[in-house]
């Protein structure tokens, strides 16, 4: 998903735009056309996910959704995250912003507070530390919260074929991974959009290019008032 980075003549931070959400809620299938209304706005976007998104973080990856691994400790779990995340930030992420270039990013840090805070039931303060280590002042400047009941997402998840360690796990489970994205997303309006991932693709599709298109011109319009200035 990282294809190779090239440079960008202009020095101005590209944005960092994030899709949240349980499983089967559509992440991995808007990612590609929300990257084509960026690019087609004349945007130059890199696309990625977590766990994963550099060669190091992929083999990561690898280790926390093999079912061979039911048994691993959450703590454990938590720090590979974070090693993942590590890595990615270093070789995929920074790299990209710093050049210009937006990223897409199938899931980040929401996602660990979601699924090892409310999942796994660890301190959110430990999750933070970790963060704050990990990132620094790193914060995405979009957060798309792809939302369905978790029945849903898990039939769909589910009916592609055979679950990893994560689409095995309880409904219950993700009850609690949802609740902690909503509680998220409502205690940060200014940085989330709730898409409502149960309506039919076209329509969930349409949503999500709508707030695309309204961030891309708010950033213009923040350039445009930083030109005039």
């Amino acid at each position: 998903m990282n294809p190779a980075i090239t440079a960008n003549p202009s020095p101005e931070r590209g944005r960092f735009i994030t899709l949240e959400g349980i499983e089967g809620a559509g992440k991995s299938t808007h990612i590609a056309h929300l990257a084509a209304l960026l690019a087609a706005s004349g945007i130059q976007v890199v696309t990625t996910r977590e766990p994963g998104g550099s060669p190091v973080a992929e083999r990561i990856r690898g280790l926390l959704i093999d079912r061979g691994n039911a048994g691993m400790d959450e703590t454990a779990e938590l720090l590979l995250m974070f090693a993942a995340r590590a890595e990615h930030l270093a070789k995929t992420i920074r790299p990209a912003l710093e050049s210009g270039i937006w990223v897409l990013c199938d899931r980040f840090t929401d996602a660990t507070y979601a699924y090892q805070g409310g999942g796994r039931g660890l301190d959110p303060a430990r999750i933070a530390l970790l963060e704050s280590l990990v990132q620094g002042e790193l914060r995405p400047d979009l957060t798309l919260l792809f939302d369905l009941p978790p029945e849903l997402g898990l039939a769909r998840a589910r009916g592609r074929g055979a679950a990893d360690r994560f689409e095995s796990e309880t409904l219950e489970f993700f009850e609690a991974v949802r609740a902690v994205y909503l509680e998220r997303a409502h205690a940060n309006p200014g940085r989330y959009r709730l898409i409502d991932a149960a309506a039919l693709l076209p329509v969930v599709s349409a949503q999500a290019n709508a707030e695309i298109r309204v961030f891309i011109e708010a950033q213009r319009r923040d350039r445009a008032g930083a030109i005039t200035s």
